[in-house]
């Protein structure tokens, strides 16, 4: 099979190797080509998932969205809301909104949820980062995780019948209709907003892919062989729970926590436990719990982390089991 970034990795050894002058088979070369090679094959991704995502994008708006899974019900709206959160990963600070929209619009709170919980756990540039850490095994499983995640954890709020811990004045805004018919764009259009949507994004993430490489650099080159396997491997039933205490509070963007995760795995740390990890930061970040407060009553919020929590731990264990 060819290595599509195998020119990346002559550019690494070279810089590593001649440019720097760092003798070969040494803890600080490896480092330093762990974090060339890595900082370049994540910027290289980055670009061309982020293009390619936000144009599909151009064709799917929040209202559109709302129009679709207004009063409905059902398993495949669960599937199809969490879809959606994949092609349209709002930041925590617009989920208020988006909730309140969601649910004027008469969307289900289970399917609402089903969004929620997809949306900010699965996005172009944590699929990019960790197609170019991981490879697409990898991305294949965090991105249907995050999907069945989503569709687990909504339509278990939606049996619940959770409806009463929303904020009462939720149900009462009216946010109309908001361009429920939106311009046609050219595809000249559609193409301009997709590169000023990378410049955008990757302008606001690329501090956190140095300093999560350079992380991940420093544990790939000098952290000893097997220690992780020894105390948090499979045969540890605990590891996977513990993982996801830790990741629940901790808050750390995604993109930082990837090139950290796959150093991890390359160490020994088991995929299943890393991914839990992973999600488990991504998923239920504190900040959006706390933007959420402003709609959700606590004990919503307490079942909404209490669910993913669960959902994670249990992909964590099938994971290990299976790879």
């Amino acid at each position: 099979m060819v290595d599509i970034f195998y020119p990346l990795q002559w550019i690494a050894d070279k810089v590593t190797y001649e440019v720097f002058g760092i003798a070969p088979d040494t803890r600080l070369a490896a480092s330093v080509n762990f974090v060339i090679y890595d900082v370049m094959k994540i910027f290289l991704l980055l670009g061309v998932m982020i293009f390619f995502i936000s144009y599909l994008r151009t064709y799917i708006t929040p209202e559109r969205t709302r129009k679709v899974l207004g009063n409905k019900k059902g398993i495949k709206y669960h599937f199809l809301a969490s879809l959606l959160g994949t092609v349209t990963p709002f930041c925590s600070c617009s989920s208020v909104p988006i909730f309140i929209g969601f649910v004027e619009a008469g969307v289900p709170l289970g399917i609402t949820f089903s969004f929620l919980i997809t949306s900010p756990l699965v996005n172009e540039a944590a699929v990019a980062a960790l197609w170019a850490t991981l490879g697409l095994k990898a991305t294949l499983i965090y991105i249907i995780s995050g999907v069945i995640l989503g569709v687990l954890g909504g339509t278990l709020i939606g049996l619940l019948k959770l409806e009463r811990y929303v904020e009462d004045f939720v149900y009462k805004i009216k946010v109309g209709q908001q361009n429920a018919k939106p311009e046609e764009l050219t595809v000249k259009e559609r193409v301009n907003i997709a590169f000023e949507n990378v410049k955008d994004i990757v302008g606001r993430v690329w501090i956190y892919v140095i300093i999560g490489v350079s992380i991940g650099g420093i544990f790939h080159g000098y952290a000893p062989e097997g220690i992780l396997e020894k105390y948090a491997g499979k045969d540890n039933l605990l590891a996977v729970p513990i993982a996801v205490l830790i990741g629940v509070p901790l808050y750390s963007n995604v993109m930082a926590m990837i090139p950290i995760v796959e150093s991890l795995i390359g160490k020994g740390l088991p995929i299943g436990t890393s991914l839990a990890f992973l999600m488990s930061v991504t998923a239920v970040s504190l900040p959006e719990m706390i933007i959420l407060k402003k709609v959700l009553k606590k004990e919503l919020i307490a079942i909404f982390v209490s669910i993913v929590a669960i959902s994670i731990i249990f992909t964590g264990y099938l994971f290990n089991i299976l790879l």
